[in-house]
């Protein structure tokens, strides 16, 4: 049996992603490279997009484009991450039950169920920041509809009606307490649903099982699931600060204004930087998720139990009969889980 099959505390869960990042960090960071290589790239044609029409004389132009591109990037970038979290998932899976790994098969064993990841993926975010969207929209037609026409953000001398003064505070007071509200259903939400996309991956069920099994393990450890998130974002956030600082203070010295060289240097900085970074929520996640199936399903005592050739579906007492008189179960058949494709 793995020895890291048993449960972990918040620290040893952490040491455990750590001790995997470093052990397989080109198998990592070559599925996590794909993901940051599509950013790259669409990155880059902004950029000649942009140097081109500078170049041309057609700067109106310039902000319909990039808002054109940035429309047509964002789902793109979307799916390309979708695709690199599943993979890491699986990759990390194997690695961790100590079964070989590598990032072509680790992309060809998520591929013919992709569609259910990234339904999945929509599903969660829906469920995670519909109440924000609803507050936004609501606020945006409220400011359309009933302050912009009465004047409320116009530059006049001319003294606001009072009673239309007091609606509209009334409503930013309301709307900034609904959003507070927001954020603390989404982190809930988010909590609750972060054992999904490993459980779809590993266990290969649907998106809507995997939202209810995600309910299940994660029943009882969001606290520590919100730690563990907490510290890995952290890390990230600070990783990719540390990266960008450089191009920070060459853009305050450009006036916001940066050559083309620096702008593409600071994008292929960006690459190497999602690369190495992009992991480590992912696999944190996965071992967390195993930790739970550990504490909650005694999942180190059915892998031992397959990995000595015995069915796990029989009890304890079935199985101490069966070894005191001698026999063996029947070995369970080979899951596609829990190899590689």
């Amino acid at each position: 049996m793995e020895p890291h099959l048993r449960p972990l505390t918040l620290g040893e869960i952490l040491d455990r992603t750590a001790q995997l990042y470093r052990t397989h960090f080109l198998l990592l960071a070559g599925i996590a490279s794909v993901y940051a290589g599509v950013l790259l790239v669409f990155s880059l044609i902004q950029i000649g997009t942009q140097e081109a029409l500078r170049a041309t004389h057609m700067n109106s132009l310039l902000l319909w484009v990039t808002l054109a591109g940035t429309v047509f990037m964002v789902p793109v970038v979307l799916i390309a991450g979708g695709i690199a979290v599943a993979a890491n998932n699986r990759a990390v899976s194997w690695v961790h039950l100590g079964e070989a790994a590598t990032i072509r098969a680790a992309y060809r064993s998520i591929l013919p169920r992709l569609g259910r990841y990234l339904w999945l993926m929509v599903m969660t975010a829906f469920i995670v920041w519909i109440p924000f969207g609803l507050l936004y929209g609501g606020f945006m037609v409220f400011v359309l509809v009933y302050a912009r026409p009465r004047g409320i953000f116009a530059r006049t001398t001319v003294q606001q009606d009072p009673q239309v003064l007091l609606l509209f505070g009334l409503v930013v007071l309301a709307f900034g307490l609904l959003t507070l509200a927001a954020l603390v259903y989404a982190v809930l939400m988010t909590l609750r649903y972060s054992l999904a996309v490993p459980a779809c991956v590993i266990e290969d069920i649907k998106a809507r099982d995997a939202l209810s099994r995600s309910a299940e393990l994660s029943k009882g450890s969001r606290g520590r699931i919100f730690l563990l998130g907490l510290l890995v974002v952290a890390i990230q956030i600070g990783l990719g600060l540390v990266s960008q600082m450089f191009f920070v203070v060459a853009t305050i010295r450009h006036n916001g204004a940066l050559p083309v060289g620096i702008r593409v240097l600071q994008q292929l900085v960006a690459f190497c930087t999602n690369s190495f970074v992009g992991p480590i929520y992912a696999t944190g996640f996965t071992l967390f998720y195993y930790d739970q199936r550990v504490r909650k399903e005694g999942f180190d005592i059915e892998w031992m139990m397959k990995a000595a050739g015995l069915n796990p579906a029989v009890d304890t007492s079935g199985l101490s009969s069966s070894l005191a008189t001698g026999q063996s179960a029947a070995p369970p058949p080979a899951s596609s889980e829990d190899q590689p494709a």
